[in-house]
């Protein structure tokens, strides 16, 4: 697939996400908790390399790679919901995700 295509298709979901958000909160929140990117590029992959192994390693570390994620979202949450400036609130929930995904990467990918 031409790269070209590939990025069409991350900007249609960036800007619905930020749009819809004017709208809704809760339906800009859903949008990007669908797992739509994933899809998108295990498909692409898929098309590319008709290789299901590949693809089942990629689900796999995708897997281990979200969930240290998933409690720095909360905290994002409350440092905003408290008045912590945003920027403050993302960078600090940004240090908790590359060392929480470092953690994991040494003790669950270990070769």
């Amino acid at each position: 697939m031409s790269i070209l295509f590939k990025i069409i298709i991350a900007v249609i979901i960036i800007v619905a996400a930020t749009e819809l958000s004017k709208r809704s909160t809760t339906l800009a929140a859903i949008l990007l908790a669908m797992p739509i990117v994933l899809f998108v590029s295990f498909t692409l992959i898929w098309e590319e390399s008709k290789d299901a192994n590949k693809i089942a390693m990629l689900t796999h570390e995708t897997l281990m790679f979200i969930l240290p994620v998933l409690p720095f979202l909360f905290l994002l949450s409350y440092m905003l919901k408290n008045g912590t400036n945003f920027y403050i609130s993302l960078g600090v929930s940004s240090l908790g995700i590359i060392l929480a995904t470092l953690l994991v990467q040494k003790y669950f990918f270990q070769t």
